[in-house]
């Protein structure tokens, strides 16, 4: 694996996206652990640890290569909310979610075992919903469905969107230049 090509241990075609239209060459292969569902002192560790354990699992496997892990989690009023595995489970979840405020928590580990390099951060963006009617269950996405369902965002757009890009490039930048050197476009 070219040891300039950034390794995102993620199926999101999302975030994926994003690194792309920064310059940043990704290659995706999923991580595949069970992530943890709780933590014992907040959710920005828990997602801090989802991220650090993904990233683990995949800088063993491409030792040369620059890892990027994340994990994103929705909490409102201190419950954590996991994906929705259903569409009833998605449609209640948006249900809860209607006219409140709610955090949008994402944990990145960026890392490279040969040089042993870890990066770990978290960003917090604020959400607030619009009072919705629900006539048809499913997730939501900030791209996709921002401006219906969304009123007001305090922070990172992109970490809603999947990974918080400012900070993200930053740290590339600060630690593995090599990815961003050769890249149309520079953080």
């Amino acid at each position: 694996m070219d040891p300039r090509r950034l390794i995102l241990a993620s199926r999101s075609p999302r975030r994926k996206k994003l690194l792309e239209e920064a310059g940043i060459p990704t290659v995706i292969a999923p991580a595949d652990i069970d992530e943890l569902i709780d933590h014992p002192e907040s959710p920005q560790h828990l997602a801090l640890e989802n991220a650090y354990r993904k990233a683990l699992v995949l800088s063993a496997r491409y030792p040369e290569s620059i890892v990027l892990a994340a994990d994103t989690i929705v909490v409102l009023d201190g419950e954590i909310f996991g994906k929705p595995e259903t569409m009833e489970t998605a449609h209640l979840m948006l249900a809860r979610l209607a006219g409140q405020t709610h955090e949008v928590i994402t944990g990145v580990c960026l890392s490279r075992l040969a040089t042993a390099t870890v990066v770990q951060f978290e960003e917090v963006t604020r959400v607030r919903f619009r009072e919705l009617s629900l006539d048809k269950a499913g997730g939501y996405s900030a791209q996709e469905d921002g401006r219906r369902l969304i009123e007001r965002i305090e922070g990172s757009l992109t970490n809603v969107i999947g990974l918080p890009m400012e900070r993200t490039l930053a740290a590339i930048q600060n630690h593995f230049p090599e990815i961003t050197s050769n890249s149309p476009v520079h953080p």
